[in-house]
């Protein structure tokens, strides 16, 4: 061999040589894998997170409950028939004929069942401007929104006919529809987008149209295998439509980035004066190690998802960290064999007018120079950078955190939201009432009716409900639905303290008398207030168990606590600027209209937890590829101050890449028309861009730099560890090109 005999060892160059000397088979093995996952994955169906099982406590008592008795719960609809004028009252005539048209209207579709008249049921506002007309749409709930067109369309037909009086429907099935025709195709035109935006970056990074399709294709089969294996997973752990979208998200990342640091490292040895085997060989043992530990770091990180005891937080975390490992063994056994078969043709689809912007060794020539200021005054970079992003961190002090109601969520983008305000005004709670679900041992007996007469009249005379409550019996099963509007409405801090008050209050001293009744109050202010309550609960020993074991493979796979440690500290600071950010941008309204967005006074409940594990994966990431060449080049024999600077700048044209294709497919996210969506986007676009940047470029180098011979201690107590670093032979700082013929690299 040109280059000598350059012998590896090491799960990632055994993988690597192995796929390599059998390039057809593990391209054939890989491809008969995601065709089977994909394969079994569609023949076994999808199972779904079911309500029953999104929460405990309370909620998921309610929901087992009704599970169990077979009630299916219809959509239910609203009209609000109100004067426009202010002056027009429920009990003029041309107000009554209009109750008595919509009724008329909604029965003749023939699509809705139990229409009842605002004059039966009392739902009359208090000052008698407004009325409600209520029914349930017939058939399956979760597909009303399919069949609710026409009863829209009577409804705005009545509407023409009394133009004095607003006349609108709101609903679950009725917003669904909305939300579907006005943004149904936003996550998917995200996703579609993601595909264009990394492949035209890596063209600009590879200038090469094969080796910007190699990445690409790598994500693309992962994510697909992985939507196969969900499907087979899913029948143990219950899956969903944004643990996908997440999967989907973070397969583009990792996948692209893994490929990106395997490829560039092949093509900088090859650049060196290696032939391609020798080139090959090294990458394995250098990159692809690098992949496994990170990789591995990633999936610790998304497990932590896992201890939230949330369905659906759980459903992410399976799915981010099966992507992830996907997309690792792709890298290190896949990849290898393309580039083994492909050699010197990855360079084809050369792209004109662009040029290197690296020297001759890949080093870059921004941040060669930017290097050269931070290791000329490292105490001086600790503390700006440092001082910069406890600066940015700041507002994070004070971050609230909520659920969005409709108007925060959508502003006033959706007609339905102004009728949801509307009706929230004139009824409140109306729109989100709570649902205590009664099952007594005879639902029928004396002594329920009265706890539930009762209930009634205290719900109301607390101050929790202004009324009107509803009952709805269902004798056969034992069981009874209670409507309670919520006093408080869309504000969700006064509607917590009146559901509150109906379970500390006005439950024990009516329903909680009689022996046997189970009286579990469910809706959406009890579901958003169970689940606040069950991931704050959830925080520490997420933290926690990122934190520790993130620690702990640092530990093992650099063999010093100090890397271990700054690692820990490096990315906490990383994401406390993020959430800094967040809360500046979306809960104080600081530069809101620069990312299309509104100041909503709030950061929605899930979204730091999901930040922080995501985050701390994927900082990980760049962190072990940059720490790795440093370490590289300190077992080489350079100083360790010439090993910071070989290890940042010879990275950073590789992670800067990888960071701007994150940046961008995050960001893309940020453009959706949902506030939540917009903070995904924004908070994971600003981390990963601080990461990549302040934190990798500058910060990581200085810090590195004063700690000096230290960055590499290692108690001697710890020694006993697990070795699993890759102890590449020393070797001269100005090697030539060409190894010598006994020089052995280890992995």
């Amino acid at each position: 061999m040109g280059n000598g005999d350059t012998r590896v060892r090491g799960l990632a160059a055994r993988a690597g040589g192995w796929s390599a000397r059998h390039r057809w088979a593990a391209v054939g093995i890989w491809v008969l894998f995601v065709v089977l996952a994909m394969g079994l994955g569609s023949a076994a169906g999808r199972v779904d997170v079911n309500e029953s099982d999104q929460l405990k406590g309370e909620t998921h008592t309610a929901a087992k409950i009704i599970d169990d008795a077979g009630i299916k719960r219809p959509a239910s609809e609203t009209v609000l028939i109100q004067a426009k004028d202010g002056t027009t009252k429920a009990t003029d005539a041309a107000f009554r004929a209009a109750v008595t048209d919509v009724v008329k209207a909604v029965r003749a579709t023939g699509r809705v069942t139990d229409v009842t008249s605002p004059y039966d049921t009392k739902t009359i506002s208090r000052d008698g401007h407004s009325a409600l007309v209520q029914f349930d749409m017939r058939g399956d709930a979760d597909t009303a929104k399919d069949r609710v067109e026409p009863v829209l369309k009577a409804v705005a037909g009545v509407q023409k006919d009394h133009g004095a009086l607003r006349i609108e429907e709101i609903g679950g099935a009725s917003m669904q529809k909305q939300y579907a025709d006005a943004f149904g195709d936003d996550f998917q035109q995200a996703e579609y987008s993601a595909v264009p935006v990394a492949l035209g970056i890596l063209l600009i990074a590879f200038g090469a149209l094969v080796a910007a399709l190699l990445p690409v294709a790598l994500a693309i089969t992962a994510i697909m295998a992985t939507m196969g294996l969900m499907g087979i997973v899913s029948h143990l752990q219950p899956m969903s439509d944004t643990a996908n979208s997440v999967m989907l998200l973070v397969g583009m990342a990792v996948g692209v980035d893994y490929c990106l640091f395997y490829l560039r490292r092949e093509r900088e040895e090859r650049a060196a004066g290696r032939d391609a085997g020798t080139a090959l060989r090294i990458a394995a043992a250098t990159s692809g190690r690098a992949i496994i530990v990170s990789g591995v770091t990633v999936c610790v990180a998304m497990a932590g998802m896992l201890f939230t005891g949330l369905a659906e937080f759980e459903a992410m975390g399976l799915a981010s960290l099966m992507v992830v490992a996907v997309a690792m063994v792709g890298s290190v056994t896949v990849l290898p064999a393309l580039l083994s078969l492909l050699g010197e043709r990855v360079e084809k689809g050369r792209i004109p007018f662009l040029r290197r912007r690296t020297r001759g060794n890949g080093e870059s020539r921004f941040w060669t120079a930017v290097l050269r200021g931070v290791l000329a005054r490292p105490v001086v970079s600790v503390v700006v950078a440092v001082g910069a992003l406890l600066a940015v961190a700041s507002p994070a002090l004070g971050m609230k955190t909520s659920q969005l109601t409709l108007d925060q969520e959508f502003g006033n983008s959706l007609p339905i939201v102004q009728t949801y305000n509307r009706l929230n005004d004139a009824f409140p709670g109306g729109s989100e009432p709570a649902q205590v679900v009664v099952r007594a041992k005879d639902i029928g007996s004396p002594e329920v009716r009265q706890a539930l007469a009762d209930f009634k009249e205290r719900a109301i005379s607390s101050g929790a409900s202004r009324g009107p409550v509803d009952v709805k019996v269902h004798a056969a099963q034992n069981v009874a639905l209670v409507s309670v509007p919520l006093v408080g409405g869309s504000d969700s801090d006064l509607a917590t303290k009146s559901l509150e008050k109906l379970r500390d209050e006005v439950r024990p001293a009516t329903l909680g008398k009689v022996d046997g009744l189970q009286a579990p109050i469910t809706g959406q202010v009890a579901g958003s207030h169970d689940f606040n309550d069950q991931l704050v609960g959830s925080v520490v020993p997420v933290f926690a168990f990122v934190v520790v074991f993130a620690f702990l493979l640092m530990l093992l796979s650099f063999r010093s606590l100090t890397v271990a440690i700054t690692s820990i500290l490096l990315n906490l600071l990383s994401v406390g600027a993020a959430y800094g950010i967040l809360v500046a941008v979306f809960q104080h309204g600081w530069g809101a209209s620069l990312v299309g967005a509104e100041g909503v006074g709030a950061i929605v409940t899930w979204l730091p937890l999901f930040l922080f594990v995501i985050l701390f994966g994927l900082s990980m990431d760049y962190h072990v590829f940059v720490v790795s060449r440093i370490r590289e080049a300190r077992m080489r024999g350079r100083g360790t101050r010439d090993a910071i600077q070989h290890g940042v700048v010879t990275t950073a044209g590789v992670v800067t890449s990888a960071a701007v294709i994150m940046v961008a497919v995050f960001a893309i996210f940020g453009t959706l028309s949902m506030q939540s969506m917009k903070q995904m986007g924004v908070g994971l676009a600003a981390a990963v861009l601080i990461d990549a940047t302040v934190i990798r470029g500058v910060l990581l180098p200085a810090v590195m730099a004063l700690l000096g011979e230290r960055n590499w201690y290692l108690p001697k107590w710890l020694h006993r560890l697990p070795d699993l670093t890759h102890d590449e032979s020393p070797e001269a700082v100005a090697a030539p090109p060409a190894p010598r013929e006994d020089e052995r690299l280890r992995v």
